[in-house]
């Protein structure tokens, strides 16, 4: 089964499903010239997608523009239902940086149609993720900062204080639409400055500053 890593005491969580928020930040929408939703776009990845970042990635065969989407990735360490929005935190295990890669090529024919992402966005190695800090190290959720840096060059830089919808509200929402379960990851979103990959890159991750994972492209 495929589990994510606790930094702190290096315990193996199995991971249950993988729900992914679009368009979550207002600059990442309008520079693909998407509309901002009045509620979360939710979408779900395979758990076959994971891929852990200490290891080097092939990127798939039947795409030629795949994208990097870096985001705060959240661990619910308790499941719960109609959880409230103010007990939301209490139900984090961990926070992590993941990659949500996207085959553009392939969505942008998907959107035209009005089909489904799942071939766009849930190939393997889709869910790129890192290992996951303890939930007391982030003093304070509305003022989270995650940065990636592509081959030594910054490329996106995120602030949770930006986000459309927070980071508690987001677990709220997708507990009145789904039964959370321990291990469930939450993708909360990339703000601008997503591109393409290429054979040799390496990308750099970092939050609160700190660096926190790498990733090789092979």
């Amino acid at each position: 089964m495929p589990h994510v890593i606790l930094q702190a005491d290096r315990r193996e969580v199995p991971v249950s499903n993988i729900f992914c928020i679009g368009r979550n930040y207002a600059a990442h929408a309008a520079e693909l010239g998407n509309q901002v939703e009045p509620a979360p776009l939710v979408f779900i990845k395979p758990t076959s997608a994971l891929h852990a970042m200490d290891q080097p990635l092939t990127l798939p065969a039947f795409s030629n523009d795949v994208h990097y989407e870096t985001e705060l990735v959240l661990l619910i360490g308790k499941g719960g239902k109609n959880i409230p929005e103010q007990a939301a935190l209490e139900h984090v295990a961990g926070y992590g940086l993941g990659l949500d890669l996207t085959a553009r090529d392939i969505q942008a024919v998907a959107k035209q149609k009005g089909l489904p992402w799942t071939l766009c966005k849930g190939f393997d190695g889709a869910a790129c993720i890192s290992e996951f800090v303890a939930p007391d190290t982030m003093a304070d959720i509305d003022h989270v900062r995650f940065g990636m840096s592509l081959n030594g060059e910054p490329r996106q830089a995120g602030d949770t204080a930006l986000m459309l919808f927070s980071v508690p509200y987001l677990i709220h929402y997708l507990s009145t639409m789904f039964t959370l379960q321990p291990g469930d990851l939450i993708y909360t979103g990339t703000p601008e400055g997503v591109g393409k990959l290429n054979s040799g890159d390496r990308l750099s991750l970092t939050l609160m500053d700190r660096p926190l994972a790498t990733l090789s492209i092979a």
